[in-house]
């Protein structure tokens, strides 16, 4: 009897174990999504810099469908501040000047007949303090991101057959988490808004 109750003690505690891993790996893969986020989002802030990334939200109505720009065409930066679009169909230039200007990024695409440049316009101080809001309100989506996976995390923790000391454990871990991760995206915040006010 008591060689089963040893047993059962160590199957229950090997769970306790696992149980502990699965929230803590959750909470961690829900919050590295949401700095994963983040990072996608700041690369559509342009800094008066050409970067081919700033077209990754721009899409093209490509013979009815429609289709991101990056697989209609190569972009690359032939200049500092430009950009050059060579589409693999030529016959598709005015569908992606057009999906360009619907993106509404503030660019004027110039389209030669074989190519599209765009040449990216020198931020105004004006304008860049606007995009620093831009990123702070980003940044606060951010967070509000982690937030959401600690309430989950701490849910999950609720609903589990645990002891309270592990339960108490398994909290503070979470909110160590929620630490690193808002740590993350404030070093990230920072860094992007330094690059957006330098000139």
């Amino acid at each position: 009897m008591l060689k089963n109750k040893g047993k059962i003690n160590k199957i229950l505690l090997e769970r306790e174990i696992y149980m502990e891993e699965e929230i803590l790996l959750e909470a961690e893969s829900m919050m590295e999504k949401a700095v994963k986020s983040l990072e996608e989002r700041f690369t559509t802030v342009r800094a008066g810099r050409a970067n081919p990334s700033s077209l990754d939200s721009v899409m093209v109505n490509y013979y009815g469908s429609m289709t991101p720009l990056r697989q209609l065409a190569t972009i690359s930066v032939p200049e500092a501040r430009q950009l050059l679009i060579k589409p693999f169909d030529r016959s598709c230039l005015s569908a992606i000047e057009k999906g360009i200007f619907e993106a509404n990024l503030g660019y004027t695409p110039n389209n030669d007949g074989e190519t599209i440049r765009i040449v990216i316009p020198a931020l105004t101080e004006e304008r860049r303090k606007e995009l620093v809001k831009q990123v702070k309100g980003m940044s606060e989506d951010g967070k509000v991101s982690i937030r959401n996976a600690r309430r989950d995390s701490l849910d999950m923790i609720k609903k589990e057959e645990l002891s309270e000391d592990v339960k108490k454990q398994l909290e503070n871990d979470v909110q160590d988490l929620v630490n690193k991760y808002n740590k993350l995206i404030e070093d990230k915040t920072k860094e992007k808004e330094n690059d957006l006010m330098s000139v």
